[in-house]
């Protein structure tokens, strides 16, 4: 049973356009794909099941995402803060041998790399984290050994805590899309 990919894109990108009238997720990359298509797309890629959340008022990136083959989720919640997100996907696939958990505005990510991660899991890590030059990135992949702490996140920290408290398998990547997010318009 393979790791079923999360991409959280759910959050509402104030620091690319503080008035909200602009979503970072939809703006188009040199290729044409929109930021979270271009995320969705690597992902599908590496996994077979893919599970997108979204935010209850955004039905241009939960279509997108759909037509695309994502398994579309809703969080009511989402402004709660990125762990809402996060347990509304996990609690969906509770069943999942773990999780490979991505962001909607890290659209650089290859899929070799999260195949990679994925197979650590496999292989018995519980957390496997990427590692560029030095920094850790992300995706991060979860085994279903930390659904309890994983349902149990609040805010907007994320896994964070997850990580500097358990062991973590770092794979050492050469994918600088690991450590590169789309949070600026100059970042597009």
């Amino acid at each position: 049973m393979a790791l079923v990919g999360i991409l959280l894109a759910a959050g509402r990108g104030r620091r690319f356009d503080p008035s909200g009238v602009q979503n970072k997720l939809l703006q188009p990359l040199e290729n044409g794909d929109a930021v979270v298509a271009a995320s969705a797309k690597n992902m599908l890629a590496a996994l077979p099941r893919v599970v997108a959340v979204v935010r209850p008022d955004d039905g241009q990136v939960a279509a997108l995402l759909g037509r695309l083959g994502c398994e579309v989720r809703v969080c009511a919640d989402a402004d709660l803060g990125i762990a809402a997100s996060l347990g509304t996907a996990i609690d969906f696939t509770r069943g999942a041998e773990g999780w490979l958990i991505g962001l909607g505005d890290m659209p650089h990510v290859r899929p070799d790399t999260m195949r990679a991660l994925a197979a650590t899991i496999e292989r018995g890590a519980r957390i496997a984290a990427p590692m560029h030059e030095g920094r850790r990135g992300n995706p991060v992949a979860f085994s279903s050994y930390h659904l309890p702490l994983l349902l149990a996140l609040e805010g907007d920290q994320g896994a964070r805590e997850i990580l500097k408290s358990h062991a973590v398998s770092e794979l050492i990547v050469d994918d600088a899309g690991v450590v590169r997010d789309i949070d600026t318009p100059g970042d597009l």
